[in-house]
């Protein structure tokens, strides 16, 4: 099994910066796409980034130039980032990391979800 802990939420004023942070921790064999979701009250939940195991990334067309997402693959982290800057009110949601993972002794790659962080940005 894996897991994914988010840490690095919290409020700040329009026009400020976080830096998210996800860790992937247990029994990995690999890890591939890696992702940044959010999801607002009353909102889908909707993908802000990803990254590929080569480094490859795509973004939300609303945080293009704002947002950086990166990942650092030894084995010892596992983690993946997603620096935020010049956040607006309209970038408050939960955010949840998710990967696909396989863990050792597995055939597949699976879903998995971290438990989400919540960003607040006040105007």
């Amino acid at each position: 099994q894996a897991q994914l802990v988010e840490s690095g939420g919290g409020s700040v004023q329009a026009g400020g910066s976080l830096r998210l942070s996800c860790a992937a921790s247990g029994s990995i064999f690999s890890i591939n796409l890696m992702r940044w979701y959010r999801q607002a009250p009353g909102k889908q939940r909707e993908m802000v980034a990803s990254i590929s195991t080569g480094g490859s990334t795509n973004y939300a067309d609303s945080v293009k130039g704002r947002f950086t997402i990166s990942r650092d693959n030894a084995k010892a982290k596992n983690t993946v980032y997603l620096q935020m800057n010049s956040l607006k009110p309209e970038d408050t949601a939960v955010y949840y990391c998710n990967a696909l993972i396989e863990v050792v002794g597995g055939l597949y790659e699976y879903d998995y979800w971290g438990q989400g962080t919540q960003v607040t940005v006040s105007s």
